[in-house]
Order: structure tokens, then sequence, then C-alpha cells
């Protein structure tokens, strides 16, 4: 397999998250004790939180931008930026490498297509929620988002950087998660988008009757796939 590069530290938690799925793929793949070749350029979530916080997207373009250069530069066939927050910058990425950069919306929308489904929850971030970089991923696929409302965006968002990011995980958290899940399907929900790489920390399929869709396992082996 080709050398994969990704943009981590956006959180650790996320990136050791990709890590792992791209080992067990590749063991999966080659069988005994072969690992994936992976390259990483882990960035300061300080920093990147900040600047977020900030609303200083063109000064984080350029930090994706030339993180994906040196990984480019390093060897890597392809482009992973371990957050769905930061895709917000992809575009700039794009314009810097000549390899591929992987969209993790893109991704997650081609396994929703399989699942004929159009309607589902997004959750993740409050930029992720409320702006719309994502939302109009899906849509260019046919599919609805439905989106929280202002206090349950608040919650998802503050738990995300309070607790998810900090590898802080609970059962009260989780049953915030859920209900709030389980409304989204009373407003025709066919599926929900863990639409922040930490969330799947904490919900697994079996925690819900609707699809879930784990976009950083979704993204770990769109990447893995087109490696080979």
């Amino acid at each position: 397999m080709r050398i994969i590069g990704l943009i981590g530290g956006i959180t650790p938690q996320s990136t050791i998250t990709y890590y792992q799925v791209l080992n067990d793929l590749a063991q999966q793949k080659y069988g005994g004790e072969h690992t994936a070749k992976v390259l990483v350029n882990s960035v300061d979530f300080g920093e990147i939180s900040a600047l977020q916080v900030a609303g200083k997207w063109d000064v984080l373009d350029t930090i994706m931008a030339n993180a994906a250069a040196s990984l480019e530069k390093a060897g890597a066939s392809c482009i992973v930026i371990c957050a769905n927050t930061m895709h917000l910058c992809i575009e700039a990425v794009r314009n810097e490498v000549t390899i591929p950069a992987i969209h993790i919306a893109e991704a997650t929308a081609e396994a929703i297509v399989e699942k004929q489904l159009k309607k589902v929850l997004l959750l993740g971030t409050k930029y992720t929620m409320e702006k719309t970089f994502y939302t109009d991923v899906l849509k260019s696929f046919g599919i609805d988002a439905i989106i929280p409302n202002q206090e349950d965006r608040n919650v998802i968002h503050h738990i995300i950087y309070a607790e998810l990011a900090k590898g802080i995980l609970s059962e009260k958290t989780k049953e915030k998660y859920l209900a709030i899940i389980e409304k989204a399907c009373t407003e025709g929900a066919e599926g929900v988008i863990l639409g922040c790489t930490e969330i799947p920390l904490l919900i697994k399929q079996n925690d819900v009757e609707i699809p879930v869709f784990d976009t950083t396992t979704i993204h770990a082996t769109k990447a893995f796939n087109l490696s080979l």
C-alpha cells in the first residue's frame, strides 16, 4: 500500500482512532503483523481551537495547507484531515497539493447513499452544524440534514470540547446525546451522522435503532482503499 498522510492532533483522541482503524484494515487485508503506512503531521489543538473561536479561518487555511504540503513532500499519496470541522479548510488544502485530499462529508454521503437514506441527523461542533460546508455536500448527494435546535447545539458543542476532546466519556453525557437523537427520530431522521471524529468514542451503533454513520471509520476506510 501507499503512504497515507494524516493531519492530526485535532484532537489527539480522534487521531489515535484513525491510526487504529488504518492498522486494523491493513491487518485484515494483508494478515500477519502487517500495519498501515502512515505519516502524521500533528498540529497544536490549543492553537487550532483558539483560532476557531476567533473566526480566523484564513489563518487556519494556511496551517492546514502547509501541513498537507509537508505530508506530500514527505511521500504521502493522499491527505486526510482528522477532524470534521477542519474540512472548512479543505479547498485551501486541495489548492496546495497535487495528491487527493479526501473530504469526510463526501465519503460519509457515499455511505448514506449506499443505504438509500434521504434524511439524516447531523451531530458535530457548532461550526459543522451551523455553517454550510457539510450540509452543502450532503445536499449535492440528495441528502437532507436535520440540525438540532440552538439549545441542543450548544450542549453538543460544549461536550465535544469540554469532555470528548479530552477523552472524558460518561453515561450522563451519552444520555444527553441519545435524547437528541431520539428527538430527531420523531422529526423523520432515518440515520445519524456522528459528524465529529470524537463522538464515535461515545455513541455506538448498538446504542440507537437507526443507522449510525461513524465519520472517523468511514473517512479512514476511504483513505485506506485509495492507498491500495
